[in-house]
């Protein structure tokens, strides 16, 4: 099985380095998209995000959350139902 994880972060060079920082630690199945929140109409006001795909694992919720907000960011725990 495989869980899905989204870092929703202000800008694109956050994303960007989020996502970098990821595929060094390993992680494989990492993408940078433009993220449409709800209440969102303009393309301008969506954010960026980092969506992950990993292998089940309840202890990587914690370290998603700190590297979201480090980087002035949230972590969605559960993007599917979210969109």
């Amino acid at each position: 099985m495989h869980q899905e994880h989204l870092l929703v972060l202000p800008d694109r060079d956050a994303a960007d380095d989020v996502a970098d920082e990821l595929m060094r630690d390993g992680f494989t199945e990492v993408r940078v998209l433009r993220e449409a929140l709800a209440g969102e109409d303009d393309a301008d006001d969506h954010e960026w995000a980092v969506h992950v795909i990993t292998r089940d694992d309840d202890t990587l919720a914690d370290r998603f959350r700190e590297t979201a907000a480090a980087h002035g960011g949230w972590y969605d725990p559960d993007p599917s139902g979210s969109r």
